[in-house]
């Protein structure tokens, strides 16, 4: 299993890399639109759609959507980003009241809708900090990667308080204030190197930390939606990795909700 992991990272990193950094634009939009139907295929599954069919129907759906968005504009226009925020401050409660409030979004047409306010965003955030010229970008990408990285250790070396036990057992709160500590260092790198102000590397730490935090939730979303379906993985696309949707699990929350806050704070 470890080798198919590596092998798979050895050919599909590269070729990410070079798509989110090499490409602008319409390429980049329709690269990344490509990355999001992936997930919006895998997410078909977890909303419990069986037949091949309609779930290629579906996809096709949100493809239209994608292509209205940037036939209007709207791909680097802040309001899907605030839908993402409305919609995030609902998955919380999910999450947070899991299996209690099972029966509030357990439906197949609800958890499609929940898709739509997940993935969309993500495309739009993506789109808007590539616009910006990649920095906060790699930025978000770091952050997620430190976040996860530093949960990791931290949750092993010290993990006895469960995060949230009924959704993943296996993460702790030791685990999110190493990642936590990870990420902040990351905010304080970035600042240095951006040259930011005092004011502005302390509104990048106070960014970061509500982000880090969003992308835990990222994770814990994908997690109730597989547990509720008894799978493990999104699909098998990814050899030793799961799914599309398995990797960009927490960059579905992260990306548009720094997208928005780029949008709204002048110092970064």
């Amino acid at each position: 299993m470890l080798k198919q992991r590596i092998i798979t990272a050895a050919w599909l990193a590269p070729l990410v890399l070079a798509g989110l950094f090499g490409l602008h634009g319409g390429a980049f939009a329709f690269f990344t639109a490509a990355i999001v139907l992936i997930g919006a295929w895998e997410w078909s599954n977890l909303a419990g759609v069986q037949r091949l069919t309609h779930r290629a129907i579906l996809v096709v759906g949100v493809g239209i959507l994608m292509l209205l968005l940037w036939r209007s504009d709207a791909v680097f226009s802040p309001w899907p980003l605030w839908v993402a925020a409305a919609g995030w401050l609902v998955n919380i409660y999910w999450v947070t009241r899991y299996p209690e409030a099972l029966v509030q979004w357990r439906s197949t047409p609800r958890r499609l809708l929940m898709g739509l306010w997940v993935l969309l965003p993500c495309w739009v955030g993506f789109n808007v900090l590539r616009e910006s010229g990649g920095v906060w970008l790699l930025f978000v990408l770091l952050l997620v990667w430190a976040a996860d990285m530093g949960a990791y250790f931290a949750g092993r070396a010290l993990g006895k308080r469960k995060l949230a036990p009924h959704v993943s057992p296996g993460k702790s709160w030791e685990g999110v204030a190493g990642g936590l500590a990870a990420t902040l260092v990351l905010a304080l790198v970035f600042s240095v190197w951006q040259g930011l102000s005092w004011s502005g590397g302390l509104v990048l730490l106070m960014i970061t930390l509500v982000v880090t935090m969003v992308s835990v939730l990222g994770d814990l979303l994908e997690s109730m939606l597989k547990r509720y379906r008894a799978i493990k993985d999104s699909s098998q696309l990814l050899p030793g990795h799961g799914g599309v949707l398995d990797r960009i699990d927490s960059l579905s929350a992260a990306i548009p909700l720094f997208a928005l806050l780029y949008t709204l704070v002048p110092n970064l």
